[in-house]
């Protein structure tokens, strides 16, 4: 949510970033936000002039009855309380134009950097940087479907029977080595000097608002029945949430946190047949970043967070590239933004496994979350960046490291946490298939 002050003073900024993000059809709201702030102020100061008249009547009220001007007195107390319901009417009506224009300022999109590529959808995004050498080995990848099932490790059809499509059992040395990436990748942001953190994985609508658009909401949360409570996408939500309402100490800043949870998508939305299996999935898990701090220092956290997601998949063999988002396929609450894609020996191209994104002050808005500073308060930036979401990224990891006679090698930095295992061996006696 940007400054109101912002359309105040200077709309034309505001539509022309419309524009850039080709949302025409928002281009009315910042003339009726200005008409409805303009109705308010007037109110708000009305109501001023007016609690004036009634302290300054109410005042002369004890003189009137100690002169013995007694019909005076009567006169001015009626006085006093036709002001009092005007007073009532008034700030019935200041609360009516203050939501309404609360509303229409979080459909407004905030106001992107001025480094984002115009464009108008994803198609348009801009390749920055590539890191490794992407290799098309001589033999066949399978599907990661049937690489997993080769170690018996993915049952599909028991989790559609008890959950429905998007769902799905990991098993044996498989669930294993999706939970010896998320452990690694854990110490790695520990190591990077980030606080490590499970958070709560269910949020109040009000948190729901702070950190997302509805349009997001609506696409992606799951809500529990009969409760204010809804199931996080990620946990940057919960994360973002904890800091609700807070006035932070400057020195204090920035707060570095990783955290890990699962996560819960509607995937609203038809996919192709390259997303099916585990690349469009309704639960999984995620290590991320979340980064809280100073608008002064948000861009230098940015250029750190997406570089330690690019660190940790090149740490694991698997080449990656950073993709610039382009102003129509920003999200309207984030200033700027790039995607993470690792290379897919398979399809010989590379996709989306993460995404940074520097937000700006709007979620902080949306959220009062405040710093306490020498000449006063601001409002504080927030980013966010995701370290690793299995299974999509063991998607990459599988194809990346699988050898021709069908075992996968294991990369040092795992093995520790697969007890030495240097790789993973077919089953041909699948034990765990039903």
């Amino acid at each position: 949510m940007i400054d109101i002050k912002l359309i105040r003073e200077n709309p034309e900024v505001v539509k022309e970033n419309i524009k850039k993000k080709f949302q025409d059809e928002k281009l009315p709201l910042v003339d009726e936000v200005a008409a409805l702030d303009k109705e308010f102020r007037d109110a708000k100061t009305k109501g001023d002039s007016l609690r004036a008249d009634r302290n300054r009547i109410s005042k002369e009220i004890g003189k009137l009855m100690g002169q013995g001007l007694k019909d005076d007195a009567e006169k001015a107390k009626q006085q006093v309380k036709d002001l009092d319901q005007e007073l009532l009417d008034l700030e019935e009506k200041e609360e009516k134009l203050s939501q309404k224009i609360k509303e229409i300022m979080m459909v407004i999109p905030n106001i992107i950097d001025e480094s984002v590529p115009i464009g108008k959808d994803d198609s348009e995004n801009v390749e920055i940087e590539r890191f490794g050498e992407p290799v098309v080995p001589d033999y066949e990848i399978p599907y990661h479907t049937d690489i997993l099932e080769s170690f018996d490790g993915l049952d599909l059809e028991s989790a559609r029977e008890t959950s429905g499509n998007g769902f799905y059992y990991l098993v044996g040395n498989v669930a294993r080595l999706h939970s010896a990436i998320l452990a690694y990748a854990r110490d790695f942001m520990i190591n990077r000097g980030f606080t490590y953190f499970i958070p709560p994985f269910m949020i109040h609508g009000n948190v729901v608002n702070g950190v997302m658009s509805f349009a997001e909401m609506q696409n992606m949360m799951y809500k529990i029945e009969g409760e204010d409570l809804y199931l996080i996408g990620t946990s940057e939500h919960s994360m973002i949430g904890r800091f609700l309402n807070r006035t932070l100490k400057e020195d204090k800043l920035p707060y570095a946190l990783t955290s890990y949870s699962p996560c819960f998508r509607k995937e609203v939305g038809a996919h192709g047949i390259e997303e099916r299996g585990l690349y469009r999935v309704h639960q999984f898990e995620k290590q991320e970043m979340v980064v809280v701090c100073k608008p002064e220092d948000s861009m230098d956290w940015y250029n750190k967070l997406w570089q330690n997601s690019v660190d940790f998949f090149r740490s694991l063999d698997i080449p990656v590239r950073t993709l610039e988002c382009c102003s129509g396929d920003l999200a309207d609450l984030k200033v700027k933004s790039c995607d993470v894609e690792a290379w897919s020996p398979r399809q010989q191209k590379y996709f989306e496994v993460g995404s940074c994104s520097n937000l700006g002050d709007a979620q902080a808005r949306r959220l009062g979350i405040r710093i306490k500073g020498e000449k006063g308060n601001y409002f504080a930036h927030t980013l966010n960046n995701t370290v690793v979401a299995p299974p999509r990224m063991l998607i990459a990891f599988i194809e990346n490291n699988l050898k021709e006679d069908g075992t996968l090698a294991i990369p040092e930095p795992l093995r520790p946490y697969m007890g030495g295992m240097e790789k993973l061996e077919p089953v041909t006696d699948k034990k765990n298939t039903l």
